[in-house]
């Protein structure tokens, strides 16, 4: 049997392939490469579909992160909150800056960010939270909103799994005060290599944004602040444009494929499966069951040519990258629990009902093996 990749980008770029390559022809031929017109092309039309008023393309979603954080006011001492469970690269954009990672638990249905838990980690030194909207579903924002509100202290959505998803009728990426998403080739909408960008209704941010990305200048040569070099290329945005006309059909492939999961795995014992919270609709970028005897399961599907994978293996502060934050096992119980049990199954707008048959049956049977050294 055939190989069942986690994510099908082949099938993505052969969808694709007609629409750019005229575009990327004139690109080549004019040697636009950096900021030429498909990049504000891409940017006009990612911040429409988001619902903002602007959109800065950045070189890829770390640092679309930490621009829009400095663009908030986050500064070298200062505290962000974000989710245990997250990539690193959420902390790592908070570190870059000489801020402090301070993280806390999600909670247990949804593995979203806690908005209990992120009031009572507010505190004099606190600039800013991240909610992560992990696996493609929206954190609970109106709450955390609440909270941000009455502290004075901005939201800055980690937007990178979820484009395309929505809560109580808006878009991720249109709710905080600004918003950091990934263009990764393996996201919901992505690119033909690293890319990301920053969205945000504030007119003042989004230049602040822009001119940091561009080594700190609005002006050639003209340097007003220490930047970085961070700018969307060109061939990144006539990539992303073709898919993002995609994009809706493409997360409706997901979703459905997402119900034909839930149906298939309704019998399966040993196996929780992921829900939506209420007012969601989730962009389903990963579908992340939890089992018991996960590495097992792992090896099985791994074994029969299933590109299943784990989605994170380790919480944030049990890394040895941020081991200096203090933190240790059993800090964030419902975090560590859960990345011992997580499996992303492989979903794509692509994937089969004969493929998720498939997917299914190996993982079954694992699930009926007994658990290693019980």
């Amino acid at each position: 049997m055939g190989q069942i990749p986690l994510v099908d980008l082949a099938a993505q770029q052969a969808e694709i392939a007609g629409d750019i390559r005229a575009e990327l022809d004139e690109v080549f031929a004019s040697a636009a490469f950096i900021g030429g017109p498909a990049v504000g092309r891409f940017e006009r039309s990612y911040a429409a579909y988001v619902g903002v008023t602007a959109c800065v393309g950045v070189a890829n979603g770390t640092d679309a992160l930490e621009l829009a954080l400095r663009g908030v006011g986050v500064r070298p001492g200062g505290e962000v909150i974000l989710p245990a469970n997250t990539f690193v690269a959420t902390a790592e954009a908070v570190a870059r800056i000489g801020a402090v990672p301070v993280p806390v638990d999600v909670d247990p249905r949804y593995l979203l960010i806690d908005p209990d838990r992120v009031a009572d980690a507010v505190g004099p030194k606190t600039q800013a939270i991240v909610p992560v909207h992990l696996f493609g579903q929206v954190a609970p924002m109106e709450a955390l909103a609440e909270i941000a509100a009455a502290r004075g202290i901005p939201l800055v959505e980690d937007a990178a799994q979820s484009q395309g998803a929505r809560r109580n009728g808006r878009t991720a990426g249109s709710f905080g005060r600004a918003a950091a998403t990934s263009f990764y080739p393996g996201k919901n909408l992505g690119a033909a290599g690293d890319a990301g960008a920053v969205t945000t209704n504030d007119a003042d941010l989004a230049a602040f944004v822009r001119q940091l990305g561009a080594h700190g200048s609005s002006v050639k040569y003209v340097h007003d602040v220490v930047g970085m070099n961070s700018r969307l290329d060109t061939v990144q945005a006539v990539v992303l444009d073709a898919k993002l006309r995609r994009l809706d059909g493409w997360n409706a492939r997901r979703r459905a494929a997402a119900r034909r999961y839930a149906r298939m795995l309704a019998a399966v014992p040993g196996l929780a499966a992921p829900s939506s919270a209420p007012g969601n609709e989730d962009g389903w970028h990963l579908y992340v069951v939890r089992v018991e005897n996960r590495d097992e399961a792992l090896a099985a599907l791994h074994e029969a040519g299933i590109g299943a994978g784990i989605h994170y293996p380790t919480p944030v502060h049990l890394t040895k990258a941020f081991s200096y934050l203090g933190h240790g096992a059993g800090d964030f119980p419902v975090a560590e629990a859960a990345a011992e049990r997580i499996l992303s199954l492989p979903l794509s707008p692509h994937i089969t009902a004969d493929e998720q048959e498939r997917v299914v049956h190996v993982l079954a049977k694992a699930l009926r093996r007994p658990v290693h050294g019980g």
